[in-house]
């Protein structure tokens, strides 16, 4: 379907029928109650209370005394219980003992009808939203070249938001009040006619009268809709473009503008405020009029004797009740215009020319056959939505595993022409067959499969670099996800709910890595697959690194932890034949660590809360009350104050661009006046007589101090002996924890909290040797190759997480990944489009040359390659060159004959 139907209660029909129409049948089935509630208390008051039909003492009353209402015709009423006989205080109690029955019965109504049409309106709005995320899958691509992906995401998660309510109610809800507000006025005109038309009449006003004054209320809706639409899109806008914000320091442009943007939305928002409070104010004033009309008409009717003071308490009882059902239709009928708005701006804003049919996207039967044929493109021509001529006339024919490059300068139709065949850019006329079939009208698992196309953006979800990697795998489930027995029913209700709401039926917790179609059989050879793509462009030692700086849990790889237990005992074992005996120091439990600060010695281990950092321990209580108990408190708070007189008299005249304060840890240069006015405050006094802020700013200075590299002589042996002393201790009160914060060196035990290098290290490397971290990590690097163990290493690196975009990976890295991933999926045609375009020329050139290696065949299979190279000078590598001038294809042949015939390529790549 490509089109949303754009009537909302039409489209609530359409998808819950069968449950509006259950819901007609409770809410029918709960009207005799209500109306038997309203009935009863007149019959409690005229009976057992004021003594009707209890003249006498021994008089007595028949308690539910049942008839089954027939026409005269059939004979009259037939009585099917002729009832309980009771007492006057009997009755009484029988009576209201029923009321409360009928109040419990209306009460278990209204919990189910609100129940049942709340899933009904979640159900429904889970099936909108699905269809229009489905929509936007299925939109031409040019479509989000002038569309902004928050406000999409705004309108799918935000603004329909409202409308789940309503839905529940389209139908129900006017059913459901209506028919109590009939029924309550219904009970007033049996009780008295004229109390019945005066309220209705009242009622008829008002619902006559606040829908007109909500009609501005409707108009404000959707002004506050759009503007708050597209103050999200701006806000999009800003995150992702937050590096030119700094860099052209237009944070205070930006901040003006979304005050703006603020600034009207707040004035909506106030009007909509006085206006429905306002109407709120007029609609309880009628309200009211009628309870002034039931005590002074409904007194003087009872005082005069033309109505029972029963029948005035039950009309009394029923208006109380009434104003509920005629403000929630009132209530309705403008969340119902409210939402008719929203819903048609929705439907317009989803509206899509050109909107892929859904057969395109389906999942396939079977496996998907390789192309049998090319390209063939005949008087191609590409109009933009300008008007302007990308392309305006190509016509050319590429086979399978044909390498072709295609060169141009700016605006030549190009790069263009390499859009086209990825069915990125949609042509305007001519035609372009692929595989003997027109290239849209292929399903996209033909054409998501079978080509792959690379460009220079580079932007990646949150996900773990596997997860990018084999994303392009991941077309339909392949195995089912393991499930026990209470986990596979949640999941069929899950199924059945998805059915039920219109949403895919595809497991999401599947396994859907297709390693099948790549040729591989398990997770280790897919692991293998991706190492030797990764090394084709040049990205496997950058995933080596990452593994080296991964963690991993002993839970989860106990082998390969103990493999690296076995490796830190023989890096150790080995730094003197390696040369790294004087530059690193192993960590000891009874011994202190020169290249260590002396918060880290004094945790020996990683923290997993920020509290237990050593840069937090001025602050943290706990450490505080060791270091007391053991005496170094105090010793650190001179150590303090040292550190922070030298420091302020040997760097506090210096400019902050001087190159001492590099290897200033402690202390930042911003920092040092705060730090000389708290020496004049502390002056001689003791720890315990300055205030705590003074504290925590002296006693934070010597937890980042390293004697080795600082070098002002604090540190003694005592002291040392001192720390090591107050680790133990430190460490009996944090395992003594229920969730100990820390993770403690071991040298016997694998910390996972720890990085693998630092792991394998398990020790500091000194900072005054220079180029120490880099002969360390090389050493370790060989050693867990000697080991057999880098291919594990490599998986880690795998699992790195790469942030929100893949930010954590530099340009480069994203742009090779990109390249790796395409593949990964063994296209029939690789169509790279200024694809590597942060590369250095020499990384380009080799990862260009070995990706047209693989082309021809150099790991068993071929496929063709479309690539409109940044560096023109590399289309001499190509078997075939595609020349294009301001849109036309102008030359096509083999590089050394187009150096001979065509002037247009002598020029792009020089003589």
């Amino acid at each position: 379907m490509n089109q949303l139907e754009p009537n909302v209660l039409k489209y609530v029909w359409q998808h819950s029928r069968r449950d509006q129409l259950w819901m007609l049948v409770v809410i029918l089935l709960s009207m005799p109650t209500y109306f038997l509630s309203l009935d009863l208390p007149k019959q409690i008051v005229n009976g057992p209370i004021q003594g009707r039909g209890f003249e006498n003492p021994d008089d007595t009353a028949l308690f539910m005394t049942t008839y089954l209402p027939l026409p005269d015709w059939l004979g009259g009423s037939i009585q099917l219980f002729p009832g309980i006989e009771l007492d006057r205080i009997s009755y009484l109690f029988a009576l209201s003992l029923m009321f409360l029955l009928l109040v419990g019965a209306n009460g278990g109504f209204k919990r189910y009808i609100n129940t049942y049409k709340g899933r009904m309106g979640e159900r429904l709005l889970r099936r909108l939203r699905f269809e229009l995320f489905d929509r936007v899958l299925r939109y031409p691509l040019s479509r989000f070249r002038r569309t902004k992906p928050s406000e999409i995401a705004s309108m799918i998660k935000d603004e329909v938001e409202p409308m789940g309510n309503f839905i529940g109610d389209a139908f129900t809800q006017p059913l459901f009040l209506g028919g109590q507000a009939i029924t309550g006025l219904t009970f007033i005109f049996i009780q008295n006619v004229p109390l019945g038309v005066v309220t209705l009449i009242v009622v008829l006003f008002q619902a006559w009268l606040v829908p007109r004054l909500r009609r501005r209320l409707i108009v404000l809706a959707k002004q506050q809709q759009v503007e708050a639409r597209q103050m999200a899109g701006r806000l999009g806008e800003i995150v992702e473009g937050i590096q030119d914000v700094h860099v052209n320091d237009t944070s205070n442009y930006e901040r003006s503008g979304i005050s703006n943007a603020l600034s009207s939305i707040f004035a909506i928002r106030f009007e909509i405020y006085q206006r429905k409070f306002y109407i709120k104010y007029l609609n309880n004033m009628l309200i009211q009029f009628l309870a002034f009309l039931f005590y002074a008409a409904g007194g003087y009717l009872a005082i005069r004797g033309s109505l029972d003071i029963g029948q005035l308490v039950a009309v009394i009882a029923a208006y109380k009740d009434l104003p509920d059902p005629i403000r929630g239709l009132i209530d309705y009928d403008q969340q119902r215009l409210n939402v008719d708005a929203r819903y048609t701006q929705i439907v317009e804003q989803f509206a899509a020319d050109y909107l892929q049919d859904a057969s395109q996207q389906a999942v396939p039967d079977g496996p998907i056959p390789r192309l049998s044929k090319g390209y063939d493109i005949t008087n191609l021509q590409v109009i933009d939505e300008t008007g302007s001529k990308l392309i305006e006339k190509a016509s050319v024919r590429i086979g399978l595993d044909e390498q072709v490059c295609v060169i141009g300068a700016v605006n030549s139709g190009a790069t263009q022409f390499t859009e086209v065949c990825a069915r990125i850019l949609r042509h305007s006329s001519g035609r372009v067959d692929l595989d003997g079939r027109p290239i849209d009208q292929l399903p996209e698992y033909i054409t998501g499969r079978r080509l792959a196309y690379v460009d220079g953006g580079t932007y990646f979800p949150q996900s773990t670099i596997f997860d990018a990697l084999t994303y392009v795998l991941k077309n339909q489930p392949r195995a089912p996800a393991e499930r026990d027995e209470e986990t596979l029913r949640e999941y069929q209700i899950e199924l059945s709910e998805a059915r039920r709401a219109g949403n895919s039926l595809l497991d999401y917790r599947a396994d859907w890595i297709d390693r099948e179609r790549i040729g591989v059989a398990s997770d280790e050879d897919l692991a293998s697959r991706i190492e030797r793509i990764l090394a084709d462009v040049d990205l496997d030692d950058d995933i080596r690194a990452f593994g080296l700086r991964g963690t991993i849990d002993p839970q989860h790889h106990p082998e390969l932890c103990e493999h690296l237990l076995a490796a830190r005992r023989r890096f150790r074992a080995e730094l003197a034949a390696n040369g790294l005996a004087d530059i690193v120091e192993p960590f000891e439990p009874d011994q202190y660590n020169n290249h260590a600060t002396v918060g880290e010695n004094l945790l020996f281990g990683t923290a997993v809360t920020a509290a237990y950092d050593p840069a937090n321990f001025a602050t943290n209580a706990a450490v505080r009350e060791v270091l007391a108990r053991t005496g170094l408190e105090d010793r650190l708070f001179e150590m303090g104050k040292e550190v922070a007189s030298t420091t302020v008299e040997l760097f506090g005249d210096l400019s902050p661009d001087n190159p001492f304060f590099d290897q200033l840890d402690y202390m930042a240069h911003e920092e040092i006046p705060e730090y000389r006015a708290a020496l004049k405050r502390i002056g001689g006094h003791r720890l315990a007589d300055i205030s705590p802020a003074d504290q925590s700013l002296i006693l934070k200075l010597p937890f980042a101090y390293s004697e080795t590299k600082n070098r002002l002589g604090l540190l003694d042996d005592e002291m040392k002996s001192m720390i090591v002393e107050a680790r133990r201790r430190l460490r009996e009160a944090i395992e003594a924890l229920p969730h100990p914060p820390v993770n403690f060196f071991d040298p016997d035990r694998y910390n996972p909290a720890a990085s693998v290098l630092d792991n394998v290290l398990l020790g500091r490397i000194s900072s005054t040797v220079a180029e120490a971290p880099e002969r360390v990590t090389v050493s370790i690097r060989k050693l867990l190759t000697q080991m057999e163990l880098i291919d594990d290493i490599f998986r880690i690196g795998l699992e790195f997480n790469m942030g929100s975009g893949g930010k954590r990976l530099s340009e480069t890295q994203r742009q090779k990944l990109h390249l790796a991933r395409a593949l990964l999926k063994q296209p029939d045609f690789l169509i790279v489009n200024q694809g590597l375009n942060t590369l250095d020329t020499r990384s380009q050139r080799q990862v260009l040359e070995n990706v047209l290696a693989k082309a021809k065949g150099r790991d068993g299979q071929r496929f063709g390659i479309i690539w409109a190279p940044m560096t023109v000078a590399y289309a001499g590598l190509f078997d075939r060159v595609l020349v294009f001038e301001n849109g036309v294809l102008t030359a096509d042949g083999a590089p050394d004959a187009l150096r001979e015939s065509s002037p247009a390529y002598a020029d792009l790549v020089g003589s």
